[in-house]
């Protein structure tokens, strides 16, 4: 007789839908392999409140409209709504959350039997994870992916995500960095484990430069260098922006790719392309907007060098895709950024908020002979093969060990 798989509920706000195609795609990139071999459902809740869609006739892209129910990849995700009014009451997302989800994954409980609800961030989704499991009767683990750390500043959402942390039976982070932000609070290390993302090599691979860079229009012996990512003031592409006029008084045909449109925290498009227009770029700085996964490595193919001047980042999939493609990387020395480029053989770190030195940083790497096979090497090592089996093993050691008890073992990456 068959053992029946265990059977997981993701618990996620940040989820790719038809509206926003390109959010929490890393969680759908690591969860879904899971569900290959685990049994498992998404429940992403949507803010919702009655004027909404008002406010996107001058914002469009303010919270894009979510189907209630879609199957992706042959696994249902459902949207249910939760109560959430822009920019007050935010220290009660989590109850209203929890509430507006709480008849759905009752019915979808009753209907399958969930062994584990599995949550994304500490807080809304953690904090209402716990909430829900309590209410159902079930173990909650939380993955804390980097938002903890801004949100902790705020003292209400800190008691919050002090109480998920301590009311979860596992709590996994993407970065060591991320595991000491949460023992700061008192949390147990014994009960935290570090699983970074890992790349997909199918998607993420080398193409021939010169095929790729005809692709784009661009010259075949041009530098250039290529950033990735939501067009948020947290991930710096203003701050590269800043940099172009220094670094074309040495690279005169330079080329800088902005891959990347509005996110879930908003959008900078109309601010940037002013901030080109005003430093005279406009023939140095390439907008490619969104682009799909499984399109991204051609214009990392075409590029030289890639770099991100974020502010705050937990693990960010786009080094390791960016290595796969044989990019260095140069970035900011904030989350767990030093974790994936953690040698001088893959890229270079720099304080966050030292303009001259990131400018200094990026001319130092076009300069430079890297390896691109042993940058390629890297990546490839970091695939997520490992990453899963560990978390399948996670996942039933809770179910085996009860549902209330602490997971024991040895930490390690």
């Amino acid at each position: 007789m068959n053992e029946r798989r265990p059977r997981l509920v993701v618990f996620t706000t940040l989820f790719p839908h038809p509206g926003q195609p390109n959010a929490g795609v890393f969680i759908r990139e690591r969860m879904f392999r899971v569900g290959q071999i685990l049994s498992l459902v998404v429940v992403a809740p949507v803010p919702w409140f009655p004027l909404q869609g008002l406010i996107r006739l001058f914002r469009p892209h303010f919270r894009p409209a979510a189907p209630r129910h879609e199957v992706q990849q042959g696994i249902d995700v459902y949207h249910p709504r939760f109560v959430s009014v822009p920019g007050i009451f935010k220290a009660w997302d989590g109850l209203f959350m929890a509430l507006g989800s709480y008849r759905l994954l009752a019915r979808l409980h009753q209907q399958s039997g969930f062994d584990i609800i599995d949550a994304h961030f500490a807080y809304p989704d953690g904090y209402a994870a716990t909430l829900l499991g309590r209410w159902l009767k079930l173990p909650v683990t939380i993955t804390l992916r980097g938002t903890e750390v801004p949100l902790s500043k705020f003292e209400g959402r800190r008691q919050r995500i002090v109480k998920a942390l301590k009311n979860a039976v596992r709590i996994f982070t993407v970065s060591e960095s991320l595991k000491q932000h949460a023992v700061s609070f008192g949390i147990d290390a014994e009960k935290i484990r570090v699983v970074g993302n890992g790349v997909d090599i199918k998607k993420f691979y080398p193409l021939p430069r010169n095929e790729a860079r005809n692709d784009l229009g661009l010259s075949g012996d041009a530098p250039v260098i290529i950033s990735v990512g939501a067009l948020v003031e947290r991930k710096g592409f203003h701050r590269v922006i800043e940099c172009l006029p220094y670094l074309r008084g040495m690279f005169p045909c330079l080329r800088y790719l902005i891959v990347g449109g509005a996110g879930p925290e908003g959008g900078l498009t109309k601010q940037l392309r002013q901030q080109v227009k005003d430093l005279s770029l406009e023939e140095t700085v390439v907008f490619l907007g969104q682009m799909p996964s499984d399109k991204l490595n051609v214009a990392l193919s075409a590029a030289d060098l890639f770099v991100l001047s974020t502010r705050n980042e937990g693990w960010a999939n786009v080094f390791l895709e960016a290595m796969a493609c044989g990019l260095p990387v140069v970035t900011t020395d904030v989350g767990g950024n030093a974790e994936v480029v953690n040698n001088p053989k893959l890229g270079t770190i720099v304080p966050f908020g030292d303009q001259q030195l990131l400018c200094r940083a990026i001319e130092d790497a076009l300069r430079k002979n890297w390896d691109r096979e042993a940058i390629i090497a890297y990546a490839r090592a970091n695939s997520w093969d490992d990453r899963v089996g560990i978390l399948e093993g996670e996942f039933r050691r809770i179910i085996a060990a009860g549902k209330h008890m602490p997971v024991p073992g040895k930490i390690s990456q």
